[in-house]
């Protein structure tokens, strides 16, 4: 059974105020160091990236070759205008303007199917085409004199139903 220390040997041991101060005199010369070290380290990095810089401002300056590159092959349509079927979308809130676009498609000679609005409204008109139909997607492109032709994004190709091509009517 322990018992209770009396008064006199209840007092902080001097062996504890010593290891107290061994610390904080360790972490001072740690601490130390690492300034006399990293200012070391600077240095001899500081050296160096000058040294860099200089060599880097009297190399002598070389031409650039342009690179050149080879024209994407147009992708040609394989399908008859009669035989693609386009979904149309509404993608600028005006209210019949995606029937107004369908007619626009019909008149060219492609197939409508769906006609809708978009999930999302788009700033610009829009063709976009299932995996295999880049050549329909261009030429609906052309006839509709939209530039931006590109692969499906942010609609399943699932979604499209019978359609190959999409056409979303930006504003």
């Amino acid at each position: 059974m322990d018992h209770p220390l009396s008064a006199p040997d209840a007092l902080i041991r001097p062996w504890r105020t010593a290891a107290y101060v061994a610390v904080a005199i360790a972490t001072a010369e740690l601490l130390l160091l690492i300034v006399i070290g990293g200012g070391a380290l600077m240095g001899a990095l500081s050296d160096r990236l000058q040294l860099a810089a200089q060599e880097h401002a009297l190399a002598p300056v070389t031409k650039a070759k342009p690179i050149t590159r080879k024209p994407a092959a147009a992708a040609v349509a394989k399908r008859p205008r009669a035989r693609t079927v386009v979904m149309v979308l509404n993608g600028n809130g005006r209210t019949g303007a995606a029937a107004a676009a369908a007619s626009r498609v019909r008149s060219r000679g492609y197939k409508v199917g769906t006609v809708g609005n978009a999930p999302q409204q788009v700033g610009r008109s829009i063709v976009m085409y299932k995996p295999g139909f880049a050549g329909e997607a261009a030429r609906l492109g052309r006839d509709l004199r939209v530039k931006l032709v590109s692969p499906l994004d942010g609609i399943r190709v699932g979604a499209l139903g019978r359609a190959q091509v999409v056409f979303i009517l930006g504003s």
